[in-house]
């Protein structure tokens, strides 16, 4: 029976299998910040658009000012949403441009 020693595989760098580490790297951190964009604006202008802009400032009753609060957190979600994907598209780009596409 054959003995597998250290042999010239062990003598291999570890970056060199992974040549794209920093490409996942940056696409997981802009994901993780758009996630968490994505849960806390919406949310955060939610409420104080309701109680600060629509209820305080402009007076409004509750009911309306739940339709119209809800209106800046659906804008809100879609601003997000297109942001991402200019941030990705141009991600990836960049990223065809140098050469480094999966």
């Amino acid at each position: 029976m054959e003995r597998f020693g250290p042999g010239p595989v062990s003598a291999v760098p570890v970056a060199e299998f992974r040549p794209n580490e920093g490409s996942l790297t940056s696409t997981l951190r802009t994901l993780l910040f758009f996630t968490a964009l994505m849960i806390t604006l919406p949310v955060g202008l939610y409420f104080s658009s309701k109680a600060y802009v629509f209820e305080g400032s402009l007076g409004m009753s509750d009911r309306d000012s739940y339709f119209y609060a809800a209106i800046v957190a659906v804008v809100t979600v879609h601003v997000v949403l297109a942001l991402f994907v200019y941030v990705a598209w141009n991600e990836g780009s960049r990223q065809w441009r140098e050469g480094k596409q999966d």
